[in-house]
């Protein structure tokens, strides 16, 4: 039942993917209003957010974030379902992403054992699958592959669309034949079976942590006391992995400049505490940025 349930909701998504990406933002926009006016979707989450991150911002300037945010939150998943049933011809013709520092990202990769990459919520994080066909953008080349990719991800309550969701993350590699996902509570013992394979590993990171597993205080990160979990950059540190840290900017409605900043070359050179913290800077910075462009309803601090 669950694997029929996965292929009907998959089979409809791939199905709506193939209308024009506009239709998707107009549906897009309709979803936003939807959950800003009417549903109110999380909104307390959201202006409890934006007030603590934001305290020297006037209301009228936190009311611009809150409605960008929400027109955003319809952008995601406009983009996602197109992206769903979109292959590696449809996402170099659009030019959704532009990956801005490919041979900066194939230096790295060249110089250490495995590369880790650290993402993050802002942008959009379910285009992340379609990394390696977004390589021509720039005319630079990446000197790894779809099959050196490994992504981390914590699994969803519901078990169906956990499922589908992670096929939607990462369709242009289904398309190409290849699926490497790794639950969060099982990377350490892969990385190790793994450690000599060159990998690249893609980590979400700036979710809540874990408090049973013991998250560690960071200090602040937008005006606020935090806490992460330093799970990723610990395997980093103990198998010597370069780490960058992904940003993913919105230039505009449908687009997107994808960067990947080194974070250190040799990860057990540094603490866990340490690259963590340059993480969260990173992250705020790119927040400051573009303020709508990070995930505001999720309470990332609870």
């Amino acid at each position: 039942m669950k694997s029929f349930a996965v292929s009907l909701i998959r089979g409809l998504m791939v199905l709506l993917s193939k209308l024009p990406l506009k239709f998707h933002y107009f549906m897009g926009d309709i979803l936003a209003w939807l959950a800003m006016n009417v549903m109110h979707y999380r909104s307390g989450v959201v202006w409890k957010n934006l007030s603590r991150s934001f305290p020297q911002l006037k209301y009228r300037e936190l009311k611009k974030i809150y409605k960008d945010f929400y027109k955003h939150f319809g952008e995601i998943f406009a983009e996602a379902i197109w992206f769903g049933g979109s292959c590696y011809e449809r996402l170099r013709k659009n030019g959704i992403v532009t990956v801005m520092n490919p041979e900066e990202i194939s230096e790295m990769y060249d110089s250490s054992p495995s590369m880790t990459v650290l993402s993050t919520h802002c942008g959009n994080w379910e285009l992340m699958g379609g990394f390696l066909g977004y390589r021509t953008a720039t005319g630079g080349k990446i000197c790894f592959e779809e099959k050196d990719i490994t992504v981390v991800y914590k699994k969803l309550k519901n078990h169906v669309f956990d499922r589908v969701f992670a096929l939607n993350r990462i369709a242009p590699l289904v398309d190409v034949g290849t699926e490497c996902e790794v639950e969060s509570s099982s990377i350490l013992r892969y990385s190790i079976q793994h450690r000599n394979e060159k990998r690249v590993y893609i980590y979400p990171t700036d979710q809540a942590p874990y408090y049973k597993s013991g998250p560690h205080p960071i200090g602040k990160f937008m005006h606020q006391d935090t806490m992460a979990m330093l799970g990723s950059v610990g395997v980093a540190c103990r198998l010597s992995h370069s780490v960058m840290y992904m940003k993913m900017k919105q230039v505009e409605r449908g687009r997107y400049e994808m960067t990947l900043i080194p974070i250190c070359r040799n990860a057990s050179e540094s603490t866990p505490e340490e690259i963590m913290r340059k993480y969260y800077d990173l992250l705020e910075e790119e927040i400051n940025e573009t303020p709508h462009n990070w995930l505001w309803s999720h309470n990332r601090w609870k």
